[in-house]
């Protein structure tokens, strides 16, 4: 029998299952990366962004269209990594904005829900790339477009979409020339296209939803939000409190301003983000319930949060007494990275930084950044991980250095919830980059000028990784086999060897130019002091116009990262 519609219950159960059809899959779409490095990271990236979503939508004891709507759009927004997920996240943002109102979809409706989606995952890119996700979710749509006039049923309908949406996949290789070359199809768009399949199979009965959680959802943030280890530090409002508001009543400019004004009567370090249909709010307060309860005049709680920093810190402080006695340190305890806001006075401006391995940590600690995000490849951070660090900066304005291509998506998604403060995102792409644009920083300059010199400087840093190749390929006219090592520059693959000292040289040997001043080595975690000095001792001899400089990043993966100047 034909299915002419689906109600709420069918989306929710078809979304669940789309979910878990990524998450199956996600070690299939991390393969499809165009570089064969052993941290291809779309399909965990969209499996980490779905499953954010899912987990608020289990959740919903008694669905309706507007509650699921809310779910799926905050859900995935506040989970969305890398830019696939981020895109993933606009995907579904837009889409639950047409369900607006409704009580069932039909084809016609799916197929406007579908060309509301798209839009609004376009107009969240600033430079939209075809031969991508984009590209495959606009052909499914244009192909709901022209079919829903004539079919009813959802089933023909579904079918026809996505075959369609498969048949964009393919050709995807035709449109972005490194695709073709390495002889893959778009990752983000094979991810999409295995939610939708998992969706469909699922509504024509072919496919079950799991009822408990198929990914448990772990922040990738690193930091500490607990007090400085200062055993007489005084903390005035004990207990971190944080939720979330799903509103049910009107929330004009107005309310807000009333509600941040209460929550400041009760406490400090606040930060009230808006989107829509959400409000997330963190507070330091001495009466959490007065805070929850404020916000139930405006809807339903979620993810509520209380720690007692008081007692944190009596248990930090005696372990780090502990850990002192035995001659240890650890970052974390040391590093105002990880320090928590007392009760000081807003500065002008604060810092966050994506870092991945204790050297660089250390490093960027040493510029005086305020909040450290453990991330990367693989592992990048969430819009919540982001949001949470600049919940913990007390500044007016705070610049956001990403550090990696995949995470300035996730950055600037992240600016657009902040109102109470300015936010500006450096799209730095590497690390030293994010090192140079520190350097750059005057805090005699204004926010503006700051910002275009720390862009500015962005420019003049090239950098290059060492990793091996985990899959027999062909890249940048390069044949590539398993095991071998990789130089990679800032947009290809530079050179390709069978050992990591060679392989280095040639890297830097491609990286430097007649302009070339200073060359910095940041050696791995499976790198040895002796082999890095090795290394530099080379260098030093052969480009003796450089400056050279040798650095424990610590970094994972990466045998070395290395910065030309």
């Amino acid at each position: 029998m034909a299915i002419q519609s689906i109600d709420v219950n069918q989306i929710k159960n078809a979304f669940l299952a789309g979910a878990q059809s990524i998450e199956r899959r996600k070690d299939y779409i991390n393969q499809l990366n165009v570089f064969p490095v052993p941290d291809g990271d779309t399909g965990t990236n969209m499996t980490l962004t779905i499953m954010s979503a899912a987990d608020e939508i289990r959740n919903i004891q008694n669905p309706t269209m507007e509650n699921l709507a809310k779910a799926i759009s905050s859900g995935s927004l506040r989970g969305a990594r890398g830019n696939s997920g981020v895109i993933l996240s606009q995907l579904a943002r837009g889409f639950c904005k047409e369900t607006k109102g409704k009580t069932k979809l039909t084809t016609e409706d799916l197929a406007l829900c579908f060309d509301h989606a798209v839009k609004t995952a376009y107009k969240a890119v600033m430079k939209p790339k075809e031969g991508t996700i984009l590209t495959v979710a606009k052909g499914m749509a244009e192909r709901a477009a022209e079919i829903c006039h004539k079919t009813k049923d959802i089933e023909v309908f579904g079918k026809h979409v996505i075959e369609y949406g498969n048949e964009v996949l393919l050709r995807t290789p035709d449109m972005l020339p490194v695709l073709k070359e390495a002889g893959v199809v778009d990752s983000g768009g094979q991810g999409l296209i295995e939610f939708m399949q998992g969706a469909y199979n699922y509504l024509i009965g072919k496919e079950e939803v799991i009822a408990s959680p198929v990914v448990k959802m772990e922040s990738s943030s690193k930091y500490d939000f607990t007090v400085e280890d200062d055993p007489d530090a005084v903390i005035t409002f004990g207990y971190c409190t944080e939720f979330i508001i799903m509103l049910e009543k009107e929330y004009t400019e107005e309310n807000e301003a009333e509600f941040k004004e209460y929550l400041s009567s009760i406490g400090d370090s606040l930060v009230v983000v808006s989107d829509d249909d959400i409000v997330k709010v963190h507070v330091h307060t001495n009466h959490p319930g007065l805070a929850f309860e404020k916000g139930l005049t405006f809807g339903s709680l979620i993810r509520m949060k209380i720690d007692n920093m008081r007692e944190e810190h009596k248990e930090k402080v005696a372990r780090s007494a502990k850990d002192n006695d035995q001659g240890k340190t650890e970052l974390v305890d040391e590093s105002p990275a990880h320090a928590e806001n007392k009760a000081e006075p807003r500065k002008s401006y604060g810092f966050i930084s994506v870092s991945v391995g204790e050297g660089m940590n250390e490093l960027f600690c040493g510029f005086q950044v305020d909040e450290l995000i453990e991330g990367g490849q693989t592992m990048n951070p969430s819009t919540d991980d982001l949001l949470q660090a600049i919940a913990h900066v007390n500044a007016d304005t705070i610049f956001i250095l990403p550090n990696n291509k995949n995470i300035i998506l996730a950055a600037n998604q992240a600016r657009s919830l902040v109102k109470d403060k300015e936010i500006v995102v450096i799209p730095s792409k590497t690390i030293p980059q994010g090192i140079s644009a520190l350097i750059a920083f005057d805090p005699e300059q204004g926010t503006a000028d700051n910002e275009s010199a720390m862009t500015e400087a962005l420019q003049y840093v090239k950098t290059g990784q060492v990793t091996y190749a985990v899959r027999d390929t062909s890249v940048d006219g390069k044949t590539i086999a398993t095991g071998d090592i990789m130089g990679i520059g800032d947009d290809k693959i530079l050179t390709v060897g069978s050992e990591v000292y060679d392989t280095t040289l040639s890297l830097v040997d491609a990286m430097v130019d007649e302009d070339s001043e200073l060359i910095c080595l940041y050696y791995g975690q499976e790198v040895t002091k002796e082999d890095a000095e090795n290394i530099r001792k080379s260098l030093a001899e052969k480009y003796i116009q450089c400056d050279i400089e040798l650095q424990y990043g610590g970094q994972p993966i990466y045998y070395y990262v290395i910065s030309v100047e």
